[in-house]
């Protein structure tokens, strides 16, 4: 899952130190009552904490579809929760960029928003696709969706996980690239109107819209085959897989984003009770596993994923917050899980899959922890080939197109 990078800037603190410009920021700041940023150049160690925590999730909950050790049907019964933190990371740091460019320009740059998010995101993403499609031997499952799902970034609806199953994790990624694509017009649209004063209006009701709409298809689509074979292919095609049903991760973060940058109150109470918020999140968390212990009942499907995103909204909190302990800690070992996340994504169905075919041609366990650790420092050794053979050649064409547009006409 790919998210923006954890680095400190001015919104995440929530300080703003400039005037805000005409037609932008709504919400004018004392400066005299608002506290000098020192950590304006450092990275967020507390958001890496929680990238690594998103993708180690993810891996305990596919890995479960291999051979696996019996304790991880235990640990990972609810490493689905990992997207929906991933959707809150992104929700938060996408629209803080965001909301930083408005109140600092009063408008945004599309032209340099979506060159960042295309050299991010689009090489990795296509040599994933170009593994999947040109050598079968990748694929942990036979059948891949249409290829022209996965260039538009439609795959995840429709999507028939059971006969379409391959690469079916990148039905997340799509949701994603659809918000990328429809975040920034909005809020344009919201600056130019004057609007934007009402984003937690439009939040909140982006999160209504979601339960609703995960009601009435359970109530009309799910209900009709709960005893018939079919009933896992249409829970995940009609309630798991769509965005207009996956909206609730991605709000949560913005409603983050939006109150750090805008409202100095909030900010305050964020930096002043950051491991009381996180004591909090956690035991909210722990509620919100147990309406999702059957993940697939009325409960979890119109009410879990809700709690979950609010859950996971509330230890973000606690992530930025200059008094948390996750804030405080930093880690060599998450930080790089953190900047291997979205290669590792992509990837990890398809190294574990030929990991644990090559042990069983040598006649090697792959239901052990052994194998479960190879498979794991395989998945790694796979978000480093990524990184530096696609990543970072992408990164310096980014940087030299942007310092193009950015020079003298």
């Amino acid at each position: 899952m790919q998210i923006a990078d954890c680095t400190v800037d001015t919104h995440i603190h929530g300080f703003c130190h400039h005037q805000p410009k005409k037609g932008g920021c709504f919400t004018t700041f004392a400066e005299k009552n608002m506290p000098v940023d020192h950590h304006s150049s450092e990275r967020l160690y507390g958001l890496d904490h929680l990238r690594a925590l998103a993708i180690l999730l993810v891996l305990m909950y596919h890995y479960r579809a291999f051979k696996h050790p019996a304790w991880i049907d235990t640990i990972g019964k609810f490493g689905w929760t990992g997207v929906d933190l991933f959707f809150v990371l992104s929700g938060f740091l996408i629209s803080g960029q965001l909301f930083k460019e408005i109140e600092k320009s009063g408008s945004i740059s599309l032209k340099t928003f979506f060159t960042k998010r295309f050299f991010r995101i689009i090489p990795p993403y296509c040599f994933t696709l170009f593994l999947y499609f040109a050598f079968p031997f990748f694929r942990e499952r036979e059948s891949l969706s249409s290829f022209w799902k996965f260039v538009t970034f439609t795959q995840n609806y429709g999507l028939d996980v059971i006969n379409r199953g391959t690469f079916s994790h990148a039905w997340s990624l799509c949701i994603e690239e659809q918000f990328y694509l429809l975040l920034p017009l909005m809020l344009l649209i919201a600056v130019k109107t004057k609007v934007l004063r009402y984003t937690v209006f439009f939040a909140v009701i982006l999160i209504l819209f979601s339960m609703t709409a995960r009601f009435t298809l359970w109530e009309n689509s799910i209900v009709p085959v709960l005893d018939t074979e079919d009933f896992w292919k249409e829970w995940y095609m009609k309630i798991y897989y769509p965005t207009h049903t996956r909206l609730d991760g991605l709000a949560v973060g913005v409603l983050v984003g939006f109150f750090m940058q805008y409202s100095s109150r909030f900010q305050r109470m964020v930096h002043d009770n950051g491991n009381q918020l996180f004591i909090f999140g956690a035991v909210l968390l722990g509620i919100s596993f147990r309406i999702c212990n059957d993940q697939v009942s009325k409960g979890a499907s119109v009410f879990g994923f809700t709690c979950v995103a609010f859950s996971y909204g509330i230890i973000l909190m606690s992530a930025v917050s200059r008094s948390c302990f996750l804030f405080k800690s930093k880690s060599y070992m998450t930080a790089e899980l953190a900047g291997l996340s979205y290669a590792v994504y992509l990837s990890h169905k398809g190294m574990i899959h030929m990991i644990q075919y090559g042990l069983d041609k040598l006649g090697m366990e792959t239901s052990d922890n052994i194998c479960l650790l190879i498979c794991l420092l395989g998945c790694i050794a796979g978000g480093l080939f990524y990184r530096f053979v696609i990543e970072k050649p992408s990164s310096k064409l980014k940087y030299r197109i942007l310092s193009k547009k950015s020079g003298p006409n």
